[in-house]
């Protein structure tokens, strides 16, 4: 059996192709400037700056047809959201350069702004917004070419990998076990969920046929649950659901259950467990147990494959260091696959690397702010900076962690490029990692 053999086996690699040949390459970003701000081993180019960030590290700002990039302008960026502020969904063309507002929105958070992100087509894109008038939020599914706009039932968290579905948790309650992914509403219209409840859960809207429905509730969540979850007090408990993404093959769902017990001290300790479930709501199964959990980790993201995760997390006694692990999705096979974990991992489309960054306190972060954008080659081990990023405002150090700068790199156009934020002139800016050369001279050297 080959080196490359034991590789396969092994679930880290992912193919034998040079990335040159298995993806087509992306126009170049000819209008865009060099970012001289970032220390880098490849070409980095800024494409939008000012108060504006891209949505997360499991989907590509960029559209289907590569041609834009949509984008998310905060109206502010050291302050917390009021109900009914309104930040602005912009468009970048990334052939022609230059940028356009297409749409306001009320109804985004400081970490994830309106949730924008494309459908299936450079035709359908997705964000949040809400109706002052009632405070109602809801997505919006927009046309940037033409400005038609649908105003749709349910909210959006992610688009699922066809295109015909949003999928949602509780944006609104969810900003009460942490802030900074969902949507402000009055304090007032802010529900709290108390005990396991049978009304809040996992929402999925059909764009075909508009209907939104919920697929699993909370308290499914936790009596359907393998293995069961056992949760002392659970009626006492506020329960909330905290993201939710399809694997890629759209087959199933991930998504944390959190609560806290808020008669114990201080509200008591935020507990999680990292669920998985089909697309129908069924085969409830528990990825990483509450226990786990407690030991340390986060940012769980699902593999090419679609049957196992990734993620940090403490697997190693006697230490609060954090691995890079996989894990089945119903918790079995949990294992190292690189002794350093941080940020906001996921692996390549195709090739075996893994990408992410560094949050500014983590030991891998410089003293200055800048973090690295990492990349990990799975087939040996070996760790590459491809990029030094400035990850702090000058009064950072005077904000809570609701707004810190996070990096969300996610790889973009087939993995020939990944596309990050960071801050340019003291002020948070979005940018793309030209990656696709270095990944074929890397995969040549096996």
């Amino acid at each position: 059996m080959t080196r490359r053999d034991l590789l396969r086996g092994a679930g880290v690699f992912a193919g034998t192709a040079v990335l040159g040949r298995a993806a087509a390459r992306p126009p170049a970003l000819t209008r865009f400037p060099l970012a001289t701000e970032v220390e880098s081993l490849v070409p980095v180019h800024r494409i939008a700056a000012g108060r504006v960030i891209h949505r997360f590290f499991d989907t590509s700002p960029i559209s289907p047809s590569g041609r834009y990039a949509a984008l998310f302008r905060l109206p502010q960026e050291t302050r917390t959201p009021r109900p009914g502020e309104a930040g602005e969904v912009v468009v970048v063309d990334l052939e022609r350069g230059g940028e356009r507002t297409v749409a306001s929105s009320r109804g985004w958070e400081v970490q994830m702004g309106a949730n924008v992100q494309w459908g299936r087509t450079d035709a359908d894109l997705f964000f949040n917004d809400v109706d002052p008038a009632d405070w109602t939020p809801f997505a919006v599914r927009l046309d940037p070419r033409t400005g038609d706009r649908q105003r749709l039932g349910g909210t959006v968290f992610t688009v699922s990998p066809d295109g015909a579905l949003l999928t949602s948790y509780n944006l609104v309650a969810s900003r009460l076990i942490q802030v900074g992914y969902g949507v402000v509403l009055p304090e007032e219209r802010t529900r709290r969920n108390r005990g396991p409840v049978a009304d809040d859960g996992i929402f999925v809207t059909d764009l075909a046929s508009g209907r939104t429905r919920m697929i699993a509730s909370i308290r499914d969540l936790w009596l359907q649950a393998v293995p069961r979850l056992e949760i002392p007090h659970a009626e006492r408990c506020e329960f909330y659901c905290f993201q939710v993404r399809w694997n890629p093959q759209g087959t199933r769902l991930m998504t944390f259950l959190r609560w806290h017990d808020p008669t114990e001290p201080k509200g008591g300790p935020r507990r999680l467990t990292l669920l998985t479930l089909r697309g129908d709501g069924s085969d409830i199964r528990v990825a990483v147990s509450p226990a786990q959990y407690a030991r340390g980790g986060h940012h769980p993201m699902w593999t090419p494959e679609g049957d196992e995760l990734t993620l940090n997390l403490n697997v190693r006694d006697g230490t609060r260091a954090l691995d890079l692990v996989r894990v089945r999705h119903d918790g079995a096979g949990l294992r190292s696959i690189h002794p350093v974990g941080s940020g906001h991992p996921s692996m390549h489309p195709r090739l075996p690397f893994l990408i992410t960054d560094a949050y500014t306190h983590e030991p891998l972060a410089r003293p200055d702010g800048r973090v690295p954008l990492r990349l990990i080659d799975l087939r040996d081990g070996s760790e590459t900076a491809l990029a030094w990023v400035p990850a702090r405002r000058r009064d950072s150090a005077a904000l809570s962690t609701e707004f810190r700068i996070d990096q969300h790199p996610v790889w973009a156009e087939g993995g020939r490029r990944i596309v990050f934020n960071g801050v340019h002139d003291d002020s948070r800016a979005v940018y793309v990692a030209e990656v696709g050369d270095w990944l074929d001279r890397a995969m040549a050297r096996i």
